[in-house]
């Protein structure tokens, strides 16, 4: 029996955990978990008798309700929590038809599902944080482990200059601990519960309204604003584009690592396993099925966060259909981040590393990557200009010839008077002319152990 409820490629670009965060039933349960706590608010104020918030909390259980119902009567009401208030209602009433008249009492439907996107959200924050929490120190392990592994820099795709293998993980993990201090203010700014009535006056409360609104910000967990906030949606236009910065981040690695995956390059590796990265038809193949889950979320995700930015205009006190916009936006650019955050957590963890073909490709112009090294040591002595068009001079006859940069200079009487053989084969060593690569990475490395991570997540690939 085909029993998944599902879309059929959300596994594919999303977490099981971020996907039971914004389930159908969880969706619902956050807006019931806000009920509840709006009786026991309205309970302990003296709005409602008290023995009337028992049993609409007892009610607020989303299996008790009718999903397909619900579902049918959202399409014409416009929007999920009228007809969720109706079905509560008389689940309440089948067993204390006193206290089914208190349901909903003093809020407006905007607040039920505000609020409960907002406790979703914080679901989500804390499954995004344990995420980059994690990748951040297997990029540090990482960046420690090939801190003087030299390889080639490539610039508009072409071979640059040599950087070191350490420098690129030090590269992802900066600009990952940038991504954690921005999930940090996020959760500061963007968790608030939203509570303010019909027009964000909460008049129906009268003088109980000041009461009722900290008691269910206390018993919610949030943060009380100090205004509701119905149509200003920095917040959650805020959580999507923290969520897509962080998409892009991680786009960016897997870009890196796809490309030096390539057959041609073969520096980098996906870790492998059953039935992970194979053709249907051609047995050899290991394609990179982590990278292209993280780079399908990065390609997605800027029209989303657009979606988000655009649904921020919206109509005096209560919108029309920017609101209604985010209600499936903002879900998916969590799922597509959280799945980008788990696929390159794995491909990080256990890439695999070809140290020969690093050597082999940074060696693949014959040493004429390492030219502005012997320029700037010639120069000293006979001036930069004059310098360059040696140098410049001999790597054309190297590429004619087919011979390496450092013999075809080695016969030239201007440079052997200037660098002995000891000196030329130091200039001609990758390993020389890194810069502060190893410093970079230090400074990064740094930097992450006083953020008081541990390096809690041991690596499964090769050294």
């Amino acid at each position: 029996m085909f029993a998944y409820e599902g879309r059929l490629n959300d596994r594919l670009t999303s977490s099981d955990a971020m996907l039971a965060v914004f389930s159908p039933k969880a969706t619902v349960q956050r807006m019931l978990d806000v009920e509840a706590a709006l009786a026991r608010a309205l309970a302990a104020a003296g709005v409602i008798p008290p023995d009337a918030a028992a049993p609409i909390e007892a009610a607020c259980d989303a299996g008790r309700l009718d999903a397909d119902a619900l579902t049918r009567a959202a399409s014409r009401a416009g929007n999920l929590a009228i007809p969720l208030v109706k079905q509560l209602t008389a689940r309440v009433a089948e067993h204390a038809p006193d206290a089914a008249k208190y349901v909903h009492w003093g809020a407006t439907s905007q607040d039920i599902i505000d609020s409960g996107m907002v406790l979703q959200l914080r679901d989500a924050l804390d499954q995004i944080d344990g995420g980059v929490d994690a990748l951040c120190d297997l990029l540090a392990q990482q960046a420690q482990r090939y801190r003087d592994t030299p390889m080639i820099g490539r610039t508009w795709l072409q071979q640059a200059l040599p950087i070191t293998l350490g420098l690129k993980f030090a590269q992802w993990l900066d600009a990952l601990e940038r991504h954690r201090s921005r999930l940090a203010q996020l959760r500061e700014r963007a968790l608030a519960l939203q509570f303010g009535g019909a027009a964000g006056t909460l008049a129906s409360l009268g003088d109980a309204a000041p009461a009722v609104a900290q008691k269910l910000a206390q018993d919610l967990q949030l943060p009380l604003p100090c205004v509701p906030w119905h149509t200003q949606r920095d917040r959650i236009a805020e959580a999507a584009t923290v969520f897509g910065l962080l998409t892009g981040t991680l786009g960016k690695i897997a870009r890196d690592v796809s490309l030096q995956m390539q057959t041609e390059i073969g520096e980098l590796a996906e870790p492998s396993s059953a039935g992970k990265g194979g053709s249907s038809t051609m047995p050899h193949k290991r394609n990179p099925v982590g990278c292209a889950a993280a780079l399908t979320a990065a390609m997605r995700v800027p029209g989303l966060v657009a979606t988000m930015l655009a649904a921020m205009v919206q109509e005096h006190e209560r919108a029309l259909g920017g609101w209604q916009a985010e209600w499936e936006t903002l879900p998916d650019i969590a799922r597509l981040c959280a799945g980008a955050l788990s696929n390159i957590a794995e491909v990080v963890g256990g890439l695999e590393v070809d140290a020969s073909r690093l050597a082999s490709n940074l060696d693949l112009t014959r040493g004429l990557v390492l030219g502005e090294a012997v320029m700037l040591a010639l120069g000293a002595s006979m001036g930069r200009l004059r310098a360059h068009e040696l140098v410049e001079h001999a790597s054309r006859e190297a590429v004619r010839s087919g011979r390496g940069l450092r013999d075809v200079l080695a016969e030239h009487p201007d440079v052997t008077s200037v660098l002995d053989e000891h000196r030329l084969d130091a200039l001609f060593d990758p390993a020389n002319y890194s810069g502060q690569a190893r410093a970079f990475v230090d400074a990064v490395l740094e930097r992450h152990r006083a953020s008081g991570l541990a390096l809690s997540h041991p690596l499964t690939g090769n050294p």
